[in-house]
């Protein structure tokens, strides 16, 4: 009975046809591949699908068309195009976030007032100092004034980075500086970052003196400056940067490597009032002083003596009251300044811009920067060192200088002896550009072999050293 039964039902399943040759399935299907039987989000999930798929095989595509070279560009965003704007977005929400964990100038000065009364007085210096179970306490009551963003501050490898007393104790001072730097710099590199229109990680010239002039309002020395001038300043200041962080001229300086120059606590060095606590000579000193930036404007403006917006080899020899030798302003040219677009050689002129190359090179010669620029000036054949013929043929115009100038007479022969003295390159025959930064007396031997001036503060070094001691002692 059972047995007839069961053949009964699989004969039964064996007569019911498949589902894909069922008519009403067939039809379904077709209604749905069209699409027209979905609704709005479901289309928009089909839709998606397809462009994914469309991607996908086209990179598969190429990746079987490269073989196995790997993929090393990427083409930016269209401006404008979804994927820029995401782009941007993503980019501001990130930088809005990382600001509001920065501390602002109110918690800064709670965080002081937490640790001068949470410090203890040395007895013998009088220098307000913390242990490490006070650094906790501190770093317990900040949070609770401040908040958890200050937390970060006081990890016990910070308070390990300090100098410590015998007691094992840290200054606070030292502690709140590095907090307030730290600030500071995360402060700039969020401003350099929102001005990176492409998010590549550097500055362009314009977006570096858009920086600049954001922060002029904010820096003492800089608050009176005139409005005509401010274009000229930035222009000035920005140079600066791109000389010392952008060695290979391409046009753009790494944010990263301009937080970490000298150039950036120069320019902050202006937030002090210039008439209590920076001097003339300090603000002379100091490239971005407004007082400087004047200076190098006047000084082109005289120099170009036909206003032709550059200048000429002879109106380039009156530079510093034309003590520097004519051998080296034809260098100059030759390596520095680029050619006129017409191509005649005769019309070939420095721009402002070569001009300041020009001038931070002569007041940097003892920086790798500045010292380079001048060797490609020294390197009269372009091998990358010097022979003792060239420091004769380079020192000749200035000996002439020297005697025109009515001093002793020297013998050239022993100037290049001392100069290979004060130098003491690696291959005895040749100065290379390693050999006179090793020294560290590149700038001076720079100075020797182009300025007579130069030479002649060299010769006079002892009487020169004597009088600057001199004002020392009386004070």
């Amino acid at each position: 009975m059972y047995s007839g039964s069961s053949d009964g039902e699989a004969s039964t399943q064996r007569k019911i046809p498949a589902a894909s040759s069922m008519l009403w399935v067939r039809n379904l299907r077709r209604f749905i591949g069209s699409g027209a039987g979905l609704g709005s989000e479901a289309l928009m999930e089909l839709e998606t699908k397809r462009i994914l798929l469309d991607i996908f095989k086209a990179k598969q595509q190429k990746s079987a068309e490269a073989g196995n070279i790997p993929s090393f560009y990427k083409k930016k965003p269209e401006e404008g195009s979804i994927s820029h704007r995401v782009q941007r977005l993503a980019k501001y929400r990130f930088l809005k976030k990382q600001s509001d964990l920065l501390l602002n100038a109110d918690d800064l000065d709670a965080m002081w007032v937490c640790l001068r009364e949470n410090c203890v007085i040395d007895d013998a210096t009088g220098a307000e100092k913390m242990n490490y179970e006070d650094f906790c306490h501190i770093a317990s009551v900040c949070t609770e004034q401040i908040g958890l963003k200050c937390r970060r501050f006081f990890s016990p490898s910070n308070f390990m980075k300090f100098e410590k007393d015998e007691s094992g104790r840290i200054s606070i001072l030292p502690f709140y500086l590095y907090v307030m730097r730290t600030v500071s710099l995360t402060q700039a590199r969020i401003d350099m970052s929102e001005l990176d229109e492409d998010s590549d990680g550097f500055l362009q010239p314009h977006e570096m003196e858009s920086y600049i002039g954001g922060l002029i309002p904010n820096l003492a020395q800089l608050r009176d400056m005139p409005a005509g001038f401010m274009q000229m300043y930035c222009r000035i200041a920005a140079h600066k940067f791109f000389f010392f962080c952008d060695p290979h001229k391409r046009g753009k300086a790494c944010i990263k490597k301009v937080l970490l120059s000298n150039c950036l606590q120069e320019l902050m060095e202006l937030h002090q009032e210039s008439e209590e606590e920076a001097t003339d000579t300090e603000q002379a000193e100091n490239w971005f002083s407004l007082t400087s930036a004047q200076r190098i404007c006047d000084m082109f403006l005289a120099l170009d003596k036909d206003m032709s917006g550059s200048l000429s080899k002879q109106e380039l020899r009156d530079y510093a009251d034309g003590t520097l030798t004519d051998i080296f302003i034809e260098r100059v040219f030759d390596e520095h300044v680029r050619r006129a677009k017409n191509g005649s050689g005769n019309a070939r002129e420095m721009d402002f811009e070569s001009f300041l190359d020009f001038v931070l090179a002569l007041e940097n010669k003892d920086t790798p920067e500045g010292l380079t620029y001048l060797f490609r000036c020294l390197d009269l054949h372009g091998r990358g060192f010097l022979t003792t013929a060239d420091i004769h043929t380079l020192f000749r115009d200035v000996h002439q200088k020297w005697i025109e100038g009515g001093n002793y007479e020297l013998c050239i022969e022993d100037v290049r002896d001392e100069i290979w003295d004060m130098v003491k390159p690696a291959d005895p025959l040749r100065i290379t550009l390693a050999d006179l930064l090793g020294c560290k007396q590149g700038g001076t031997v720079a100075s020797m072999l182009i300025d007579v001036r130069g030479f002649w503060a060299h010769d006079n070094r002892e009487n020169l050293l004597q009088e600057e001691e001199e004002p020392e002692e009386e004070q």
